[in-house]
């Protein structure tokens, strides 16, 4: 029994490396690239820079958000993790 649930816990470790890992690598490429497009349609024409400047940041607080949702889930399998549950039979 104890394996079992030294293994699911392992396991839960693993997976919320990759989701944090994973979620940060997105987040950050997505920003990077929007910003990079930002910068290159506010040098095309400037006029525009108040327009497109409102709609990076909400896209910037979207992504941000989705990341950290990412992170809240995480933190729920590292703390209350439903999977142990099952193996000890509560």
């Amino acid at each position: 029994m104890e394996q079992f649930i030294a293994l699911i816990q392992s396991y839960t470790a693993l997976g919320i490396g990759v989701i944090i890992g994973l979620g940060a690598l997105g987040a950050c490429l997505g920003l990077g690239i929007m910003g990079s497009k930002f910068l290159e349609s506010g040098a095309r024409q400037p006029e525009l820079i108040p327009l497109l400047q409102s709609r990076m940041f909400l896209l910037a607080g979207l992504i941000d958000a989705a990341f950290l949702i990412g992170v809240a889930l995480a933190m729920y399998f590292a703390v209350a993790n439903p999977l142990l549950s099952a193996v000890s039979g509560h």
